[in-house]
């Protein structure tokens, strides 16, 4: 009954990605009840503490980009890019990396895109090149980030073993900054340069090659409140960090006849959701506005799809818990590597790392792999690249009106194929090494 329980599983993950957006997680419910109502099988749980951070952390960001943050950041980006022109294809991931670095989410890079390919354009650089590893920085950017669904899912399921946020930190920074880098270096010398490219001259001779929107300009009292909104959003961020770097420094309170200490999801839950309501109560980031912005929406969709396949996937691991443990533990121990290809294979089916954190990290866990393994493989969670149907991805290749960045005759030969791969070879291999001496 478990290869037919497991054939459910994974068909309910296959129809919910074809569905995409919200299915993700309403389909993997459907797939929920038929194991719990059909096959008799545990419930499991939804990982509460995830979804409650997930909440806290997208509503904070959201209301940095009602109050025009976002429209600002956007500003300062163009202004590094275009002191530098030609070093673009190294500057520009470097900027996506810490654009979602800093937002939590890499659906920041839709605004930085436009700026990118015009820029490379002016240059006389091959925008396929800097547009290719920016979209890849800014989803490997989220598991570096403290405040990413990710991140703060990974830290909830290992904190019971003493992980802290320090700890993934010091892995997963330098080892998603080198695998971007490399990611860069391997496609810096891709393809012919535009003048010699025949594709964009023909578009160039038919008109096709049109400016890009201006980026909005912020001044008086809404670039006053843009700022403001950022400072307070960067300040809670690095707030979050120190509190898990420095546990000491959490608030504790008295339980009884002890002292309790509060842990590391409340503390992001109360920081975030403060930040955000200290930005809509001063910086004017509207309600409304706020709900309709685009990370929001994102996060939405974030948080429905993680309660949904968590859930699932927790039924279905609970429900067969023996059988796996025992088929599998050997292998997996052994050869580590393969835990780590089935995360990326996870991921490009859920087009979420959050989600692939939740589904698949507890398995790691029960099968008695190493903390540090687990978080030096961490980034392996990125691979929905792999196929070119991302909303970045799809958004690059819109956006580059020289038709350099593009989807190959074979689809998987597509511009993000190659700086993908080795973005996240490399920050896998950096972080499984890192994570042994730091950890």
């Amino acid at each position: 009954m478990m290869w037919v329980e497991l054939a459910l599983v994974l068909a309910a993950i296959f129809l919910g990605a074809r569905v995409g957006g919200l299915g993700l997680g309403t389909v993997a419910a459907v797939g929920l009840a038929v194991l719990v109502f059909v096959f008799g099988m545990p419930p499991g749980a939804p990982p509460q503490n995830v979804l409650g951070m997930i909440v806290c952390v997208v509503t904070a960001a959201a209301t940095m980009q009602a109050a025009g943050g976002l429209d600002y950041l956007v500003s300062i980006a163009a202004r590094m890019l275009e002191a530098h022109p030609q070093r673009i294809t190294f500057i520009a991931p470097l900027v996506a990396y810490a654009f979602s670095f800093a937002a939590g989410t890499g659906h920041v890079a839709y605004a930085l895109l436009p700026v990118i390919a015009e820029v490379a354009r002016k240059a006389g650089v091959r925008p396929e090149r800097p547009m290719s590893i920016s979209a890849i920085a800014s989803q490997q950017a989220i598991t570096a980030c403290p405040i990413s669904a990710a991140t703060v899912g990974l830290l909830g399921l290992l904190s019971p073993q003493g992980i802290t946020l320090g700890d993934i930190l010091m892995v997963c920074i330098p080892s998603t900054l080198l695998g971007v880098l490399s990611g860069a270096l391997a496609v810096a010398w891709k393809g012919k340069p535009l003048d010699k490219d025949a594709d964009y001259q023909a578009r160039l001779a038919r008109g096709e090659v049109q400016p890009p929107p201006p980026i909005p300009k912020l001044e008086g009292q809404a670039l006053t409140r843009a700022r403001g909104s950022v400072i307070v959003f960067l300040v809670a961020a690095v707030g979050v960090v120190i509190l898990g770097l420095f546990p000491d420094l959490r608030p504790a309170y008295e339980a009884g006849d002890k002292t309790v200490r509060i842990d590391m999801a409340q503390a992001i839950m109360i920081t975030m959701l403060a930040a955000a309501g200290v930005n809509m109560l001063f910086f004017g980031a509207g309600a409304e506005k706020t709900l309709k912005g685009s990370i929001m929406n994102a996060g939405v969709i974030a948080l429905i799809s993680i309660a949904g396949l968590a859930w699932m996937g927790s039924s279905f691991f609970e429900g067969n818990r023996p059988a796996i443990v025992d088929g599998i533990s050997g292998v997996i121990k052994d050869h580590p590597g393969i835990f780590a290809v089935g995360l990326f294979a996870l991921s490009i089916l859920l087009f979420s790392q959050a989600a692939t954190v939740s589904t698949l990290m507890p398995v790691g866990i029960a099968l008695g792999l190493a903390p540090s393994t687990l978080i030096g493989v961490f980034p392996a969670v990125n691979g929905y690249f792999f196929l070119p149907t991302y909303g970045t991805l799809l958004a690059a290749i819109a956006f580059d009106q020289t038709g350099t960045t593009r989807i190959g005759k074979y689809v998987l030969n597509h511009s993000f194929m190659v700086p993908g791969l080795v973005a996240t070879i490399v920050a896998c291999a950096a972080g499984v090494l890192i994570a042994q001496a730091v950890v």
